[in-house]
C-alpha cells in the first residue's frame, strides 16, 4: 500500500472508478447498490414485517386472555371445559359440569390419612351424608356412617372426613351419598327428598414409612392412597385454567415442552388446555423471533458475500484507513480469516511521521468502518479485530504529543515535550495560540462538557489537536447521548470556522476522547462479546437499525440468538439432506436443542424459503404440542399403575436441569470456539519472527 500522506485519500467515486477492472469490487458495488435501494422499500413490502406484527398481535391477545381468565373477569364458569370435553379435543370422558348443579368431590389427604368428601351447590335444607369405605372382593359389608348437616342460603356446601388410618393394604371403594330434605321433620320421616347424589372412588392403599433417614428404614408407618378409578373428572373453571396458563408457560420456558406437560398431566389439567398453551407459546415465539432472525440472516442469493468478497472488502477498508490515519500496514503479515463463527482481522502497522493517533484509536477507527460496511452488506458475524504496532516508532505517546510528527526518523533532533496545555506559551506559534483560544472558548460555551487535557502541536503541514473531555451530565453513562466522534467533528468544525483565515496551508487534525465510558460510545457496535477474565479480546457485531435490530442486540436476546445459531449450525447437515420434511421431524422430536426457534434458524441457514420455514416449523410445533399434551395423561396413568408417582417431580427437575445445562454447555462450547487462540498465536509468532520481540 505504501506510505501515505495525510489528506491524500482518494474520493470514493475516484477510488471506485480506478478499480473497475477488479471483478470483486464490481460485484461489491452492485450488491451495495441493491442493498441501498432495498432499504428504501416500505416495511409492508417485506414479507417478514407482517408476520412480525401478527406475532405481536397474537402475543397481546394471548396475554390478555390469560390475564382476564386468572383475574376472574370471566367468572368461575366451567362451561368452557365442559364444552371441550364433549368434542374430539378431550380424549377422556365428558367432565362433570359444576356451575350450578350439585356435585361431589372426593380426594385423599395423605398427611392426615383421611378422605375429604364434599358436596357442592346444595340448596337450603337438611343434608344427610352417608359414607363408607369397603374393601373389594369381600362379602362383608359394614354399615355406612351417617352425619346430618343443616344448610341455609349462605351455606351451599356440606363435607365430612372418612378415616383410613386403620385399614390394611388392599383395593377399596370409598362412597358418599347425599340426601337432601326440605327440613328436619322430613329428614326424620324420610319424606320429601329434594336431591339425591352419590359418587364413589376406587383406590389402592399402601403402607410404608415416613420420616426415616432412608426409604423403608426408620420413620413412622404411613398409609398412601393411589387413585385407580376416579370416574369422570370434574370440569375446571375458567379462573383455574387461567392460573394454570401461567404455570404451564413458566414451566415450558424453564424446562421445555416436556416439563410443562408432565407438570400439567400430574395435576389433571385437560389435555386440550395444555395443548392450547403450548401451541400459543410456539406461535408467539415463532412469529416474533423468526422474522427478526430473517432480518438478520437472510440474504438474496446474489447478495451473499463470499469469502473472497469479505476479504476484498476488509482490504479496501484497511487501505482507506491506512491513508487517512497515516500508518503503513505490513500486508505480508496482515491476516483476514472468515470463519464459521467470526471474521478475524489482524493488522500489523508502523507509525510514520504522519501518524497522529495511538493503536487503540486506530483499532476503533478500523473497527467502526468495518462494522458500518458489514451492516450495509448484512454481514452480522462477530468481528475480532487485533491491531498491533510494529517497528521502532511504536513507543509514541499520543496523549502528550511526544514523538508525534517524527515517526521512526532517526536523523532529526528529539521533539519538544508539550505535556502541559499552558506550558511555555511563548514557544508556540500564532496558529497554536489561536487554536488554543478557540478550544477554550468551545468548552466554555458548551456547558455539557469539561476539558480534562489538551495537546496542540503543529508544523508546516498539520495542526494536531488531542483533547480529553468529561461530560458534566449526571449519570453520564446513560444520559450523555453524544459520541466522542460527534464531539470531535463539532470541535473540528468550530476551530476551522474561527480560524479559516490562518488555516490555509495546514491541515487540522482533531482527536477527542471521552474520559467516561458511555453507552452512546459503546453503541458503535450493535453487540459486543468478551471472553472475560484477563483476556481483553472482544467480538463486535455490526449494528442493526430499527426496533427489531435493537431487540436482537440486547445481551439477553443476543446470547439466545447466538446460541441458537451455533446449535443450528451443528444440525445443519441433517436439514440440508432431508429438507422440508426433515425440518418438521426435527421440530417435532422431544429432545434438547429441537423446537421451533432452532428449527427456524436451521431453515434460514439451509436457504429455505421464508414461508416454507414458517410452515414447517409451525407444523412441527403443532404436532409436538399435541403429541405431548395427549400422551402426558397416559404417562401419568402408567406411573400411577406401577407406583412411580415419586418419579414425576424428579423427571420435571431432570428436564429443567438438563435444559439449563445444555444451554450453558452450548454457550461455553461456542465461546471457546469463538475465541480460539490458534490464528492469533500464529499472527504474533509471525511478527516476532520478522521483527523480533
Amino acid at each position: 500500500m505504501g506510505e501515505a500522506v495525510v489528506g491524500d485519500e482518494l474520493p470514493k467515486e475516484q477510488f471506485e472508478s480506478e478499480s473497475k477492472s477488479d471483478s470483486l469490487l464490481k460485484e461489491l458495488n452492485e450488491i451495495r447498490r441493491r442493498r441501498t435501494d432495498g432499504e428504501r422499500q416500505s416495511m409492508f413490502t417485506k414479507k417478514e414485517n407482517p408476520v412480525l406484527l401478527m406475532g405481536v398481535a397474537y402475543g397481546i391477545l394471548y396475554g390478555a386472555l390469560i390475564l382476564s381468565m386468572s383475574s376472574g373477569l370471566f367468572g368461575q364458569s366451567t362451561s368452557l371445559d365442559h364444552s371441550a370435553s364433549t368434542t374430539f379435543l378431550d380424549i377422556g370422558d365428558e367432565c362433570e359440569e359444576i356451575d350450578d348443579e350439585p356435585w361431589i368431590l372426593i380426594f385423599p389427604n395423605d398427611d392426615e390419612e383421611q378422605f375429604s368428601l364434599n358436596a357442592y351447590n346444595l340448596p337450603a335444607g337438611v343434608a344427610i351424608l352417608e359414607y363408607n369405605i369397603e374393601e373389594q372382593g369381600t362379602s362383608e359389608h359394614s354399615p355406612p356412617t351417617q352425619v346430618k348437616r343443616v344448610l341455609d342460603d349462605e351455606v351451599n356446601r356440606a363435607s365430612v372426613k372418612a378415616d383410613y388410618s386403620t385399614l390394611d393394604e388392599g383395593t377399596y371403594d370409598v362412597t358418599l351419598t347425599v340426601v337432601l330434605y326440605n327440613n328436619s321433620d322430613d329428614a326424620d320421616n324420610n319424606a320429601n327428598i329434594t336431591i339425591l347424589l352419590s359418587n364413589s372412588l376406587e383406590f389402592e392403599l399402601d403402607i410404608g414409612t415416613k420420616g426415616g433417614i432412608l426409604p423403608f428404614i426408620g420413620g413412622e408407618e404411613h398409609r398412601e392412597v393411589r387413585i385407580t378409578d376416579s370416574g369422570a373428572r370434574s370440569c375446571w373453571s375458567v379462573q383455574e385454567l387461567g392460573n394454570w396458563g401461567y404455570i404451564l408457560l413458566v414451566a415450558e420456558l424453564g424446562g421445555g415442552r416436556e416439563t410443562a406437560m408432565l407438570a400439567g398431566g400430574a395435576a389433571g389439567i385437560p389435555a386440550w388446555w395444555m395443548a392450547f398453551n403450548s401451541l400459543s407459546l410456539s406461535v408467539f415465539s415463532l412469529l416474533i423471533a423468526y422474522p427478526l432472525m430473517y432480518k438478520v440472516y437472510h440474504q438474496e442469493a446474489d447478495d451473499i458475500l463470499s469469502r473472497n468478497h469479505i476479504i476484498r472488502l476488509v482490504e479496501d477498508i484497511i487501505s482507506r484507513c491506512e491513508r487517512r490515519l497515516g500508518i503503513v500496514v505490513d500486508n505480508d503479515l496482515a491476516k483476514i480469516e472468515p470463519r464459521d463463527l467470526s471474521i478475524d482481522i489482524m493488522v500489523p502497522y508502523k507509525n510514520t511521521e504522519n501518524t497522529l493517533t495511538d493503536s487503540k484509536s486506530i483499532r476503533d477507527e478500523i473497527l467502526k468502518e468495518v462494522l458500518e460496511e458489514f451492516a450495509l452488506f448484512r454481514v452480522f458475524k462477530p468481528v475480532q479485530l487485533t491491531v498491533r504496532t510494529i517497528g521502532s516508532g511504536q513507543a509514541i505517546d499520543f496523549d502528550s504529543g511526544v514523538g508525534v510528527g517524527v515517526g521512526d526518523r532517526d536523523d532529526e533532533s528529539p521533539p519538544e515535550n508539550y505535556t502541559s496545555f499552558f506550558e511555555e506559551l511563548h514557544s508556540l506559534s500564532r496558529i497554536e495560540d489561536e487554536v488554543r483560544d478557540s478550544l477554550d472558548l468551545f468548552f466554555v460555551r458548551d456547558k455539557t462538557l469539561e476539558l480534562q487535557n489538551a495537546v496542540i502541536t503543529s508544523d508546516d503541514r498539520i495542526v494536531f489537536v488531542s483533547v480529553i473531555f468529561k461530560p458534566t451530565t449526571r449519570l453520564a453513562f446513560f444520559r450523555f447521548k453524544r459520541q466522542a466522534s460527534e464531539v470531535e467533528d463539532e470541535l473540528r468544525n468550530y476551530i476551522s470556522e474561527r480560524n479559516q483565515d490562518i488555516l490555509t496551508s495546514q491541515e487540522l487534525i482533531v482527536k477527542a476522547r471521552n474520559q467516561v465510558s458511555t453507552l452512546s460510545d459503546r453503541s458503535g457496535a450493535g453487540r459486543v462479546e468478551s471472553k472475560g477474565d484477563k483476556d481483553e479480546r472482544i467480538a463486535a457485531v455490526a449494528r442493526q437499525d430499527g426496533f427489531g435490530g435493537r431487540m436482537l442486540q440486547t445481551k439477553l436476546l443476543g446470547d439466545i440468538l447466538s446460541t441458537v445459531e451455533y446449535t443450528a449450525n451443528e444440525k445443519r447437515e441433517m436439514i440440508n439432506k432431508w429438507g422440508f420434511w426433515g425440518l418438521i421431524v426435527f421440530v417435532w422430536i422431544p429432545f434438547m436443542a429441537s423446537g421451533v426457534l432452532v428449527g427456524a434458524m436451521l431453515g434460514l441457514l439451509s436457504r429455505m424459503k421464508f414461508m416454507r420455514v414458517l410452515l414447517a416449523t409451525m407444523i412441527g410445533g403443532f404436532i409436538a404440542s399435541i403429541t405431548w399434551a395427549y400422551t402426558a395423561e397416559g404417562i401419568i396413568k402408567i406411573m400411577h399403575k406401577y407406583k412411580l408417582e415419586a418419579v414425576i417431580p424428579i423427571m420435571i427437575i431432570v428436564f429443567i436441569l438438563g435444559a439449563m445445562l445444555h444451554i450453558r454447555s452450548t454457550k461455553i462450547r461456542r465461546q471457546t470456539e469463538l475465541f480460539e487462540d490458534t490464528l492469533l498465536d500464529n499472527f504474533h509468532n509471525d511478527i516476532k519472527e520478522k521483527y523480533g520481540s
